[in-house]
């Protein structure tokens, strides 16, 4: 069935969030943090970025994080993606009767973008949607669960509408998915997980800094649209 992978997607997140809040109380700040994005995105982007070359490492794709970050950061900025995720936060607030929380909408900013960004969300939505292939959103599944587990517990149940972002994206995607797959090629794929590492990595910033300051990454999502775009264009230092 075409779409189950991201409906499932959606239930994990639900049930983590549900999981999160019942073991609030025994979950600590500091594990919340243990489990944050940042291990896995600083991971992945060093691991991206070094290639084996003369016997030793040499690193790919400076360029292509500058052009899609600068590119995208200018693009999110001019249409404040972050400002309208923000107000899409504070309706779900009022929405769901939770006014008096006041860390609602940052939770699901946070978490939001978490569950959102990556390869793996758009390799998996397009499986999907081509040929009903589960297995990566499933496997996404499993982690988001546990992430948002831990991200609930501290944060609150604004971390449990994440799942409303992650359904229409990856909804959307796995509809679009037979005119996408062309333009995933294996540079673009490679492109858009380094840059995907690079913005999930952000967000594990914004935890750390525990409100005292705040990258806006939703201003940064188009990068994602320009690492793709990067790998069609015939720049060496894009290569």
């Amino acid at each position: 069935m075409i779409g189950l992978g991201t409906a499932i997607n959606g239930a994990a997140i639900v049930a983590g969030g549900i999981v999160g809040l019942l073991a609030g109380r025994l979950m600590q700040e500091r594990i919340q943090k243990t489990l944050s994005p940042m291990a896995m995105s600083l991971s992945g982007t060093v691991a991206a970025m070094l290639v084996p070359e003369g016997g030793g490492f040499a690193t790919r794709g400076t360029y292509v994080i500058i052009f899609s970050l600068v590119l995208g950061g200018l693009l999110g900025e001019l249409a404040d993606i972050d400002a309208r995720l923000e107000r899409f936060g504070i309706w779900l607030r009022r929405t769901s009767g939770s006014e008096k929380d006041g860390r609602f909408v940052d939770a699901f900013v946070t978490a939001s973008l978490t569950v959102c960004i990556g390869a793996m969300a758009v390799v998996g939505s397009i499986m999907d949607g081509i040929s009903g292939d589960h297995s990566i959103l499933l496997t996404k599944s499993v982690m988001d669960f546990v992430i948002i587990i831990a991200m609930t517990a501290t944060k609150g149940k604004g971390c449990v509408f994440s799942a409303i972002p992650v359904v229409l994206f990856q909804g959307s995607i796995t509809l679009l998915a037979r005119l996408l797959a062309p333009v995933l090629t294996d540079a673009a794929m490679g492109n858009l997980s380094l840059v995907g590492s690079v913005l999930i990595l952000c967000v594990g910033v914004n935890i750390l800094a525990d409100g005292k300051w705040r990258i806006k990454v939703a201003n940064l999502l188009p990068a994602l649209v320009f690492a793709v775009a990067a790998a069609f264009i015939p720049l060496p230092l894009l290569s």
